[in-house]
């Protein structure tokens, strides 16, 4: 039986409107002045219209990173709504760019669910369409970002030193941020063949790239089969407790290999009156120690479980495609490396 409408706008009528108005507006203002950051423009407080000058340079960043956030949280709350859970309007958080942070704006947005999930088919359906409807906007930051790349002059706009090397130095300035590459950026690449390609130590520099590469790194975190991430409620949803039991224990052996290495070096780093091993010159390039964090996260605050839904049944074959199509995105999208510093 198809909820009534009155039903729905019931369920709308619930939401507090103005808190949520306020922190999309206060995160619209702090993803403007992360993007003017990341543009090579500071942001003056002189005067209200400098300070609104100076934020316009971050327009491209922000706006790009707000549409992938609220594409992926308003496909949670619509499916949601399709299957008549009560669920909140996005909360987007915002953070100003702090000197010893990764100035991105934001943490993110996030939709609460007051109900319990009552059957599987609702369970895959939330956790899928956030990361569906996210991962196509990211795609499509990813193609305009390669198909409008500004001229190779635009880096001396934020780096004038360049122009004296001709370009960007190779190798980087040791001590400069990297990103890493995911398997969708390499395959775009390759097929669009950009001219004027930014290095992954200046990327982050160029608006729509740096969004929607930020845009790939969030659904690859929010799709890892694990606990009650969106991964998680699919996995549950395709293969069950115990394959969701499975495949929750083997990729967090998987981050933790994939950290260790790089985190052993870290510590080693912070300590350093203890003998140093040198470290292997593949550490850097395979090894995040981040995702050593990300496993505590997960174990000791978030969980590594999943509940059972009200009604545990199979899924029919459309969604069990939808399923593995999903799959394949987080593998697009996964960085071993997401940053690092040469």
């Amino acid at each position: 039986m198809r909820e009534p409408p009155a039903a729905r706008r019931g369920i709308l009528a619930e939401q507090n409107h103005l808190l949520h108005l306020l922190l999309f507006l206060v995160t619209l203002l702090t993803t403007f002045w992360a993007g003017a950051f990341w543009s090579g423009h500071e942001v003056h407080f002189d005067s209200l219209p400098a300070f609104l000058d100076d934020l316009t340079h971050g327009l491209p960043y922000g706006l790009s990173l707000l549409l992938f956030l609220g594409a992926h949280e308003f496909g949670h709350f619509f499916a949601a709504l399709h299957h008549r859970m009560r669920a909140t309007l996005p909360y987007f958080i915002p953070v100003p760019p702090l000197p010893f942070l990764l100035s991105l704006g934001t943490l993110g947005a996030v939709i609460r669910i007051k109900d319990r999930i009552p059957d599987t088919k609702a369970l895959f359906d939330t956790g899928v369409a956030g990361p569906l409807s996210g991962f196509i906007v990211a795609f499509g930051l990813l193609v305009y970002g390669f198909t409008h790349l500004p001229p190779v002059e635009y880096i001396y706009s934020i780096h004038p030193d360049y122009e004296a090397f001709g370009g960007v130095p190779s190798p980087p300035p040791a001590g400069s941020l990297f990103l890493g590459k995911n398997l969708l950026y390499l395959l775009l690449e390759k097929v669009i063949q950009p001219e004027n390609a930014p290095p992954m130590t200046e990327m982050y520099h160029y608006p729509f790239l740096f969004a929607g590469w930020l845009g790939c790194f969030v659904t690859a975190l929010n799709l890892l089969p694990v606990g009650q991430l969106d991964g998680g409620h699919i996995l549950y949803a395709m293969f069950g407790r115990k394959g969701h039991k499975a495949g929750a224990a083997t990729f967090l052996v998987i981050i933790s290999a994939l950290g260790l290495p790089s985190f052993v070096i870290l510590l080693q780093e912070l300590f350093s009156s203890f003998s140093s091993i040198p470290a292997p010159g593949w550490i850097p390039e395979w090894s995040w120690p981040g995702w050593i964090l990300w496993a505590i996260i997960l174990t000791r605050f978030l969980g590594i479980n999943h509940p059972p839904t009200m009604m545990d049944h199979p899924l029919n074959p459309k969604r069990r495609f939808i399923g593995w199509l999903a799959i394949i995105i987080f593998f697009l999208c996964f960085t071993p490396v997401p940053f690092g510093i040469t």
